[in-house]
């Protein structure tokens, strides 16, 4: 079934969330998107009417969600609740997580909004002041013996230095595209992800967020009786999300020599380092499931507390700058005509 009008994630988001909640209430699962078709735009009736017929035909939820265009990892969870038995409270769960990943993008935006328009006016008055005002008067100044004062040495400088910074900003953004195509897509897709967690800030966040996943579907599948062996087998199986079913495979190979689970964890760059250690601890006082969900909920509020102090350096660096920049152009000009005045 194609979708020519694509769900943004937050209505994505909240179609499983509403769905989770119906399922809590005992609706089974045609009636719970019959129920929620009936509050939503034609388009999206005649989408969740398609959906009831592939459901009847036997398809499974996450195939037809994928068939709408849903982000893998929102499908992830579907397919994995499927596997475990705990439908409702893992719909809720990806649901949440996709809200929450939404309200700090669209915070980030919000944020950056007024600074950005900030920064674009302030360049057209640089622009101005540079090419038109500064050049007569440090003529006029010069003429009369006054010295160039210290903020009109700061534009001159940034004047200077930010086409090297563009260029060199620009060059890197090259190169890194270049490396991406002809070198990273080649790597293997585990190197891959060690290489991505190495990036500053957006690493430590992506590391977070591959444990989060990993225990937190792991936690969903032990507490529904599954064996830490058949939950890699399904890890493995779901192709959609090739670098989970990459890590399940290699941990199951390892399992299969006699490592340890906890052993063969530490030795992946891409997990949180005491993620190990919770994996131990669980498997030592026979509470594995518990101790893997309750890590899954650190991670994700870790996530957010490291996205929250971003948010709140990134604006003040901003306007900062730009406070600098524009003080710096009036002063240039106002300080010397103060000396004339004095002079005169």
């Amino acid at each position: 079934m194609m979708n020519s009008h694509k769900w943004s994630v937050n209505e994505q988001a909240n179609f499983l969330k509403r769905t989770g909640d119906l399922l809590l209430r005992g609706y089974p699962i045609a009636e719970a998107i019959e129920s929620i078709a009936l509050q939503l735009p034609s388009n999206r009736k005649e989408e969740l009417n398609g959906c009831l017929v592939e459901l009847k035909q036997g398809s499974p939820f996450h195939e037809v969600l994928n068939n709408l265009g849903f982000h893998k990892d929102l499908v992830g969870y579907v397919y994995f609740a499927e596997q475990h038995g705990s439908f409702a409270e893992a719909l809720l769960e990806g649901s949440d997580l996709a809200l929450l990943k939404d309200k700090d993008f669209k915070k980030l935006l919000k944020l950056l909004q007024y600074p950005l328009l900030l920064i674009f006016i302030t360049g057209f008055l640089f622009i101005f002041i540079e090419n038109s005002l500064l050049p007569r008067f440090t003529t006029l100044f010069a003429s009369l013996g006054l010295k160039e004062n210290f903020f009109t040495k700061v534009l001159y400088a940034f004047d200077h230095y930010f086409p090297i910074a563009l260029y060199t900003v620009l060059s890197s953004l090259s190169l890194t595209a270049i490396y991406y195509f002809f070198v990273f897509r080649k790597l293997s897709i585990l190197t891959q992800r060690v290489l991505l967690v190495r990036i500053p800030i957006v690493g430590r966040i992506l590391k977070l967020l591959f444990t989060h996943y990993f225990s937190i579907q792991l936690s969903f599948l032990l507490s529904g009786g599954i064996s830490v062996s058949l939950a890699l087998s399904l890890f493995e199986k779901n192709h959609r999300q090739p670098f989970y079913s990459r890590v399940a495979e290699d941990i199951r190979i390892k399992l299969v020599t006699g490592e340890n689970l906890s052993t063969i964890i530490a030795s992946y760059a891409f997990f949180e380092k005491e993620f190990p250690m919770i994996i131990k601890h669980g498997q030592e006082n026979g509470k594995l499931e518990q101790e893997l969900l309750f890590f899954s909920k650190h991670c994700v509020t870790s996530v957010e507390e490291r996205i929250e102090k971003s948010l709140k350096t990134i604006q003040p660096i901003l306007y900062v700058f730009i406070g600098c920049l524009v003080v710096s152009m009036y002063l240039s000009i106002l300080l010397p005509m103060f000396h004339l005045l004095d002079s005169i």
